[in-house]
């Protein structure tokens, strides 16, 4: 036998559910990225986005404090936890921000890959070295993040087998790194690090 549900159970165990859900989502998301903005040296966003976000906590937790009788409130604060992650990390992704990076290190004549990453207007730093099975050419270069996949796709066209890795680079000074291609919503976020002397 079907039971309606009252406009006032509806409210608790749907409405703020959804409620606490979403806020969640959001000042998670807000917490990830205040964070790695943090550890970019964004010194200046970092604490806008971290006042939003203790706001936005403040609402969701004080709707799941007064409904403690509620376990769906506590359900959907978890929920919103951990979508709120993930969207975090997913909309980092996205906007591709700060400096990386890429050591190469090849047996092959590397020259026709130093030439196509200049031509690129990457800066290139070439040495040579010894490596396990004899000499190899180490190639360093720093680019923007969101150049990355198109400095690998280069490296693999000219030499797929090369090793290279790829590591965060939280400041720089001087050097020739290509000027930002990109003029999404937050190509302007790099402008507010605070580079370190």
């Amino acid at each position: 036998m079907l039971t309606s549900f009252s406009s006032a159970e509806v409210f608790a165990y749907v409405v703020i559910p959804l409620l606490i859900f979403c806020a969640r989502i959001c000042d998670v998301t807000l917490g990830t990225l205040r964070v790695i903005f943090i550890s970019k040296g964004i010194k200046y966003l970092a604490p806008a986005i971290g006042f939003f976000e203790v706001i936005i906590w403040l609402l969701a937790i004080g709707q799941v404090m007064n409904n403690l009788t509620n376990v769906v409130s506590y359900i959907a604060y978890g929920a919103g936890f951990a979508a709120g992650t993930y969207v975090g990390m997913f909309i980092e992704e996205k906007i591709s921000i700060g400096l990386v990076i890429v050591r190469v290190i090849t047996r092959h004549d590397a020259t026709p890959l130093i030439e196509c990453l200049r031509q690129q207007n990457y800066g290139v730093t070439a040495i040579d070295g010894e490596g396990a099975t004899g000499p190899v050419k180490l190639i360093f270069t720093v680019v923007q993040r969101q150049d990355l996949f198109r400095v690998i796709a280069i490296i693999k066209k000219f030499n797929p087998r090369a090793f290279y890795s790829v590591e965060e680079v939280r400041s720089v000074a001087e050097g020739v790194i290509p000027v930002q291609r990109s003029h999404g919503l937050f190509s302007w976020v790099d402008s507010l690090r605070f580079y370190r002397k």
